[in-house]
């Protein structure tokens, strides 16, 4: 099994695997690392259509694009059907190649807006906004979901057909209800009812953190490709280990601690050519702990790390944090070539 091309509506994947869209985490910067590293398709975190059509201009940065990122899918919720549809237009005025209606979200505060996850138990509404949204935009208009609301009212597959019969172009599938949030295990075999209900490319996604996991997933499922969503926070490589497990066979070696550092050099560097400086401070500090989960010294860096304000600060604590875990490791602290 290798990975493939897939095409959603008018738009070609160069393969077959997709970075989720993750709140808070994925900007253009970590969009740009997980293309780099070989994924297919990234996505923004989702977007508020009211905040669109009221011209938010901080909602406005969170698609902020390159060129280097396309295809860009970018997500948006709501639960009005002529906002939704709106905002899809500005969206793809904006240069998006793909619009994606988030159905899955479960936080509180967005099904409370019935919106996201809430949408599940209302199929009516969610035929009025895909057909609103398909209608207003002219790229591919595409879903991610959950399996259902909870374990007694598993539809997902009937939104699946609603989603197809509107005009959908691909389905996402994180294999969990809302109830369960983000705890238990994904129910992978939920991911083949979606595969048996709908002629439209399914992508699974829920518990991939490794190439055996989406090899599994793909074999196990059917599906027509895998998204990733917390499996390449503080390890975006994962993209290219997934590559190099299905046309080789072999399990890739993790990274060394050197070429992690390379890699956050990488993350810094694109964080401070697209943000300002404090929003690049900010979400440093967020992926920092994932990128040194389980090096010597973690607990104590992050610390150190969160009392700071300046980029250049953080750039010394890394390559000092850095260089005394590769020395801890008996690994030479002088880069090997970048991962990238």
């Amino acid at each position: 099994m290798t990975l493939r091309p897939v095409r959603i509506g008018t738009v070609q994947l160069e393969n077959n695997l997709v970075m989720a869209p993750l709140a808070g985490m994925t900007n253009l910067p970590f969009r740009l690392l997980a293309r780099e590293a070989g994924c297919g398709l990234v996505c923004t975190e989702m977007v508020s259509t009211e905040a669109l059509v009221r011209n938010n201009e901080k909602t406005r940065r969170l698609f902020a694009s390159d060129p280097k990122e396309k295809p860009l899918s970018v997500q948006v919720f709501g639960s009005s059907p002529e906002v939704v549809a709106r905002a899809a237009a500005i969206v793809e005025e904006s240069g998006a190649d793909i619009v994606d209606i988030n159905m899955g979200c479960p936080v509180p505060k967005i099904v409370k807006a019935s919106a996201g996850a809430a949408l599940l138990r209302n199929p009516p509404l969610v035929e009025a906004i895909l057909t609103a949204t398909v209608k207003a935009v002219s790229v591919p208009v595409t879903v991610k979901t959950r399996a259902g609301w909870d374990d007694r009212s598993i539809n997902g597959p009937e939104i699946a057909r609603i989603a197809e019969g509107c005009g959908v172009q691909a389905i996402a599938i994180h294999a969990r209800t809302r109830s369960q949030q983000f705890s238990g295990e994904a129910d992978w075999s939920l991911i083949t009812a979606f595969r048996e209900a709908v002629s439209i490319p399914v992508f699974g996604n829920g518990d991939v953190k490794s190439p055996e996991d989406a090899r599994r997933m793909l074999e196990q499922t059917g599906c027509d490709g895998v998204m990733i969503g917390r499996g390449a926070v503080g390890s975006p490589w994962i993209f290219r280990q997934i590559a190099h497990y299905m046309q080789s066979g072999e399990i890739p070696p993790p990274p060394s601690t050197a070429e992690k550092l390379s890699l956050v050099n990488r993350h810094i560097e694109l964080l401070e050519t697209y943000l300002e400086e404090r929003e690049a401070v900010f979400h440093m500090r967020k992926h920092l702990p994932h990128y040194t989960r389980g090096l010597p010294g973690a607990a104590v860096f992050r610390d150190r790390i969160n009392q700071i304000e300046r980029l250049a600060e953080v750039k010394s604590e890394v390559a000092a944090f850095f260089s005394n875990a590769c020395e801890s490791s008996g690994a030479p602290s002088s880069l090997s070539p970048s991962i990238r």
